[in-house]
């Protein structure tokens, strides 16, 4: 890939692919911040980066992997901080009804992963599969799964903390 195609591969998918991983990781600056470093390593690369290859899928599965690694680091550090750390006392955030992206934090890590690329992404199961190494059968029950986790919490949004102490 030229640099002229990789410059058009990078303003045609860089926003589209900047929302999938926001549906992954729940954080609209790390999607950002992992697409920028997955587009850097995809630099490096571009010499054998084939449009008919997907590069976008290329792309997507470096930058996922970076969310990934990124998210185990900062589990790490939170309980080292936690086992050694001052245990200072801070308010959580404010209870408020439950939106798509608190409901999609509620799953796991492979079923965000997979809706993200089903509904969001539009890939076929097979796509899925092949991007994260899952057989089509367990990319359909991650699936399964994560839609019935979903329509529980987007159905029955939680109340703010006050009201739902009421109700005991």
């Amino acid at each position: 890939m030229t640099e002229e195609e990789f410059t058009e591969f990078y303003r045609h998918s860089v926003h589209r692919l900047t929302g999938q991983l926001y549906v992954v990781t729940g954080d609209l600056h790390e999607a950002q911040d992992v697409v920028q470093e997955a587009f850097v390593r995809a630099w490096g690369h571009r010499r054998s980066l084939d449009r008919d290859r997907a590069p976008e899928a290329w792309v997507r599965t470096v930058a996922g992997r970076l969310a990934v690694s990124r998210w185990r680091r900062a589990r790490t550090a939170a309980r080292a901080w936690r086992r050694h750390g001052d245990r200072a006392e801070v308010d959580g955030p404010d209870p408020a009804p439950v939106d798509l992206a608190l409901a999609l934090r509620r799953l796991s890590e492979r079923q965000r992963l997979c809706a993200a690329l089903f509904y969001v992404c539009d890939l076929p199961l097979a796509q899925i599969a092949e991007e994260t190494g899952m057989a089509p059968g367990t990319v359909k029950a991650h699936l399964s799964r994560a839609r019935a986790v979903l329509a529980q919490h987007l159905d029955h949004p939680s109340e703010p903390r006050e009201h739902a102490d009421d109700l005991h």
